[in-house]
């Protein structure tokens, strides 16, 4: 008993060794599954970060749960979208993490911001329109003007920033760097493994880039509808613009003349598939499209929610994505 007593001493400090460590990473908290899977990738082995938006739910409104507000609260560092995506979430987390270093990913430096698209249908033009870099710039519309603030179609403000800017892989490589840049500041001892993470990742990208616009080349044309307007970071980047959308920006409930604009225009458009998406309601999709003879059995979604969290989540929402645009070309044929 004596001998055990007196190694006491010796072990203490070892034994603190790895919780004093630990406690060096900071605490990070993220809002969707596909920013966790990149800031998950920065970190590698040295943490893991908190979600506060569970997968299936949407980030246009979500009611957090004790545990996911527990996370903001301990966070050292929020990374978010941005408040066009979550305006829910921007007075919480002004509360809950008032002390935590926060980075709002859609205002950092090389991201590529577009503005909403307005009406039910699309103009393949629209795409050179309506572009800005660097996540700095005016609210600009489709005719290059400078626009005011306001209530946009189906009484919903939709000026400003389409926030689903990580549809497009180029945007996140850009997320990466800002990632790895906070970390580092935070965690000064570990910087050089954030930013090799971060290195990594964007190459990694890189080939991704690559192979998805090989194979889509192949179904450039394809005329399709989305649920709701949330990806045409990803139409841009990899040249497969939708020909429309049921629902505004924010998946709010379509107005019945933006559906009768959609109806009117399927056969105008040649419009071949419609993806519906897992979060909402199917019966929409149905009821807009039937008797037209437009394939609607085909389900994206712009969050991975049927994916497992973690590094690999993100390159597979892509992949997933361009699935879904081969299926359509496939069935057109």
């Amino acid at each position: 008993m004596t001998m055990h007593t007196s190694l006491r001493p010796l072990l203490l400090p070892c034994l603190l060794l790895p919780a004093m460590a630990a406690a060096e990473v900071p605490s990070v908290a993220v809002d969707i599954p596909p920013v966790h899977s990149l800031v998950e990738r920065v970190m590698g082995d040295l943490g893991t970060p908190q979600l506060v938006i569970q997968p299936g739910a949407s980030p246009h409104g979500y009611a957090m749960r004790p545990s996911e507000a527990e996370a903001l609260a301990q966070a050292d560092v929020v990374f978010w979208v941005s408040d066009g995506l979550t305006p829910w979430l921007a007075k919480t987390r002004q509360s809950l993490a008032a002390d935590a270093q926060q980075v709002e990913l859609m205002e950092s430096a090389g991201t590529q911001r577009l503005t909403y698209r307005q009406g039910a249908t699309f103009e393949a033009h629209d795409h050179d329109e309506h572009e800005e870099h660097e996540g700095r710039g005016h609210h600009e519309g489709h005719d290059g003007h400078e626009h005011e603030q306001h209530a946009g179609h189906d009484h919903h403000d939709h000026s400003g920033w389409d926030p689903h800017g990580w549809l497009d892989p180029v945007n996140a490589q850009a997320w990466l760097d800002a990632i790895a840049t906070s970390l580092a500041e935070l965690d000064p001892d570990n910087a050089d493994i954030y930013r090799h993470n971060a290195e990594e990742a964007r190459s990694e990208l890189d080939d991704l880039i690559d192979e998805l616009e090989t194979r889509l080349q192949q179904t450039q044309g394809t005329r399709f509808i989305v649920f709701h307007d949330a990806y045409q970071y990803f139409e841009r980047r990899f040249d497969v613009p939708a020909a429309g959308a049921i629902s505004l920006g924010d998946a709010s409930d379509p107005s019945p003349a933006r559906i009768r604009e959609i109806q009117q225009r399927v056969a105008e458009l040649g419009v071949q598939c419609v993806f519906r998406e897992p979060q909402f309601n199917p019966a929409l999709v149905d009821s807009v499209f039937a008797g037209t003879g437009v394939e609607t059995s085909l389900v994206i979604d712009p969050l991975g929610v049927d994916l497992p969290l973690g590094t690999e989540l993100y390159p597979a929402l892509l992949r997933q994505l361009a699935d879904g645009v081969a299926r359509c070309a496939a069935e057109a044929e």
